[in-house]
């Protein structure tokens, strides 16, 4: 492992703490303030992501944006690759998923305009650590290079790091959204 694999992992292990710690002491949700972020954009494709394990949970945001316009979740297509996006409302079918994410039973693929990205770690600069296999990072730079995406960072507050080991090729986050604030990097 290299010098920087080794603090990526390390920075992921104590980042993992403090999620799991957030998690089990936060209770209920905590969409709030991306509700009130996302208010300012219906209509807009949004991309979202199903929650698992100690992530914090945006499907109450996400219900609120499909009341005006499309939004999707993450759909894996091989490691390596960037992500997809099939089109998601409350009340559709939902299957298992490579990585144990849930994905719609019926796949309707669409462009999101804005992503709401999940993360292990982020920094007070818009930097994001997230489980290491680069999904996000490939995909924000393929649909970045084709025209400006607003990448929001969903975490809970305990899981800010005073700083990230960062790679030339991790894509920087423009706002990220916590259960008590919003920084925005724009």
């Amino acid at each position: 492992m290299t010098g920087l694999a080794a603090l990526k992992t390390e920075a992921r292990k104590a980042a993992f703490a403090r999620r799991a710690e957030a998690f089990a002491t936060a209770g209920g949700a905590h969409a709030g303030k991306l509700s009130e972020v996302l208010a300012g954009y219906r209509g807009v494709p949004l991309a979202g992501y199903m929650a698992m394990r100690t992530e914090i949970d945006p499907t109450p945001a996400m219900a609120e944006a499909a009341a005006h316009g499309p939004v999707g979740v993450p759909v894996i297509r091989a490691a390596g690759q960037p992500l997809r996006f099939s089109r998601w409302e409350p009340e559709t079918a939902m299957i298992d998923g490579p990585f144990g994410a849930r994905i719609p039973a019926v796949e309707e693929l669409i462009d999101p305009e804005i992503l709401i990205v999940p993360l292990v770690a982020f920094d007070a600069h818009g930097n994001r650590l997230g489980y290491g296999g680069g999904f996000y990072d490939r995909t924000l730079e393929e649909l970045r290079a084709r025209r400006p995406r607003l990448a929001i960072g969903f975490a809970f507050d305990a899981q800010e790091a005073g700083s990230l080991p960062l790679e030339v090729t991790d894509q920087p986050l423009d706002m990220i959204v916590t259960e008590t604030r919003v920084l925005s990097f724009r």
